[in-house]
């Protein structure tokens, strides 16, 4: 039988090997006599918060004890959740997963426990300790996996939102996965949910989904909204939860049906839906928030108004399109950046020379990386209308002659789409390249050779290899 060493004798150790006593100790670990002596005599269990000072007077990195810790006072032990959750938090701090992965695997036997994991989860959450929070939820979701509770759906939920990240093969399997979860939220969180989900399947073009997920959050909101607006209703404090007003996933739908029929070319469908999120009337509140809001919609619709007629082969509206972009306020360079594509899509579509008008938009072009995320649609929309930006000025300069720009373009929408795991979107851009090849300089040959070497590399070490000898 193997023998688990203990914190205790390796503090004892550490006594006699300096010469220490436990007054002397003590002093140094900043406790006093008695506590020390507990210790050692094991007459008392240790605390995470004196296991660091005992570990910071030993000369020993933090978190150096930690699998000991877990091994003499919680494996096997009766789950003690005021020595756990300190534990947890300092293993949070201190990036020790693998031990917050041991503690969750040894006391989710017990569903007793998942309210008090969730409870720190969420706290982990807020403190921006994902990884950690990550793991706790999983926890709970696995021991409450049987159990159909909304517990389990919220988890399901923030595990959805913390995996999506740029690699959108990923994000189509988590958004998959949550999907099924989202009926068992909360009524008013349900909202919120529709909306992120609907958002990751707007970065994937999954416009099917995109207008079933977006046709069903309109309904439910609809709901809340007229419940809100009824004589002597309490629903205005259940709203309160939401990150949005609530007659914004009412007009966001349209936003995102307009988008869908806009992608699928169909831009008389996605003008009347454009008009349904312009017309904002029928909105109750007048509040500083909702104005807000509603000057948001009157601004994206004015600007869609214009982009439909442009895309369905109005030329003459163009002038007006740049127009409104020197007239728009407050513009963002994520807004600059959906500006440019647009134009750049009907420049390509219709042969049209916008070179001048793209020069106006040099600043925002040297940027296009530059962005921080706030929310899952700069999180995931704008990465890939960045990259599909790129895509299109290559195809705008390659098809003119300027093959520097086009190149350098092209290799900028290859590596984002590499980033994002994009295989088709990749392709398109492998197949431009090609057709254009015997105009790259040897430079950008290498560099596409490289690019592809290290996507097939990593390919290889994702999927390994299959041995077809003998």
């Amino acid at each position: 039988m193997k023998h688990t060493p203990t914190i205790r004798a390796e503090l004892d150790r550490y006594l006699q090997q300096e010469g220490l006593s436990l007054t002397q100790f003590g002093h140094i670990a900043d406790m006093n006599r008695g506590a020390v002596s507990a210790i050692v005599t094991g007459n008392k269990p240790l605390s995470v918060n004196q296991l660091d000072r005992i570990t910071e007077a030993m000369g020993l990195s933090e978190g150096y004890f930690y699998e000991l810790f877990i091994e003499n006072y919680i494996i096997d032990h009766p789950p003690n959740m005021r020595r756990i959750e300190p534990f947890l938090y300092r293993c949070a701090e201190l990036d020790k997963l693998d031990a917050i992965r041991r503690v969750v695997g040894d006391i989710m036997d017990n569903l007793l426990y998942s309210p008090k994991l969730f409870e720190i989860a969420e706290e982990l959450l807020a403190q921006g300790q994902y990884e950690a929070a990550l793991l706790l939820y999983e926890g709970v979701a696995e021991a409450e996996k049987y159990q159909h509770s909304e517990r389990l759906a919220v988890c399901q939920y923030r595990i959805f939102t913390i995996q999506v990240g740029d690699d959108q093969s990923r994000n189509l399997k988590a958004a998959t996965l949550f999907e099924s979860f989202v009926e068992r939220l909360d009524e008013i969180e349900q909202l919120d949910a529709l909306k992120d989900l609907a958002n990751v399947y707007r970065s994937l073009r999954k416009w099917d989904k995109v207008e079933e997920v977006a046709k069903i959050m309109r309904t439910k909101a609809e709901i809340q909204y007229n419940l809100k607006h009824e004589p002597k209703s309490r629903q205005c404090d259940s709203t309160n939860k939401l990150t949005r007003p609530l007659f914004v996933y009412i007009s966001y739908a349209d936003l995102l049906c307009a988008g869908v029929y806009e992608a699928q070319g169909d831009y008389h469908q996605a003008l009347q839906y454009t008009y349904a999120y312009d017309n904002l009337d029928w909105v109750k509140e007048t509040d500083e928030g909702t104005q807000h809001w509603i000057g948001l919609f009157k601004h994206w619709a004015k600007a869609n108004i214009i982009v439909n007629k442009l895309l369905s082969g109005d030329i003459k509206v163009l002038q007006d399109y740049i127009e409104y972009i020197d007239g728009a306020e407050d513009t963002t360079q994520d807004d600059k950046v959906i500006q440019l594509l647009n134009i750049i899509i009907a420049a390509n579509r219709y042969d049209i020379d916008v070179s001048n008008i793209i020069k106006r938009f040099e600043a925002d072009i040297v940027s296009l990386s530059q962005h921080s995320p706030s929310d899952m649609y700069t999180q995931q929309v704008v990465p890939d209308y960045f990259a599909w930006c790129g895509y299109e000025l290559a195809h705008y300069y390659l098809h003119r002659n300027f093959y520097d720009d086009g190149f350098k373009h092209l290799m900028y929408s290859m590596v984002s789409y590499r980033t994002l795991n994009n295989e088709t979107y990749f392709i398109n851009c492998m197949g431009l390249f090609l057709h254009f090849r015997e105009h790259a300089t040897p430079e950008t040959k290498a560099n596409f050779l490289n690019l592809i070497e290290k996507v097939w590399m990593d390919n290889v070490k994702k999927n390994g290899t299959v041995d077809r000898r003998g």
